[in-house]
């Protein structure tokens, strides 16, 4: 099966081996997005600032895929430290509604400021 590699307008184009946006037949991939605002820079805040940014930032890689954040299958979430998942929690609600996609929420270890990274796996609606 091919894939196809997509670069949306507004997330930086990276500068390291990967694309923000894979789509294979009907499932869209994203690669793990960060609180950057289109010019790069991190946005400022906590928890709750920093996931409302990278949930656009994935929301921008699955609308330049032609599909939504109600498409979304699995998420897989990675915080720098689970005692946000509150915090993190209170964000996804307001962009997810039940049934919720699977999801998976770990601690890592994410460079300089960054508190959360968020992938997720689409499907095309037909």
């Amino acid at each position: 099966m091919t894939r196809r590699a997509l670069q949306p307008e507004g997330i930086a184009t990276p500068s390291l081996p990967y694309s923000p946006v894979v789509v294979s037949g009907d499932h869209v991939f994203t690669a793990g997005q960060v609180a950057h605002d289109s010019t790069g820079s991190l946005v400022s805040g906590g928890i709750v600032e920093q996931t409302r940014q990278t949930l656009a930032n994935v929301r921008a890689c699955l609308r330049e895929a032609g599909c939504d954040l109600e498409d979304v299958v699995k998420i897989t979430a990675f915080l720098a430290d689970l005692g946000d998942v509150a915090g993190y929690n209170e964000v996804y609600r307001e962009h997810f509604a039940a049934p919720y996609p699977a999801r998976t929420t770990v601690q890592a270890g994410l460079p300089d400021e960054i508190l959360v990274e968020i992938e997720a796996v689409a499907r095309i609606p037909s």
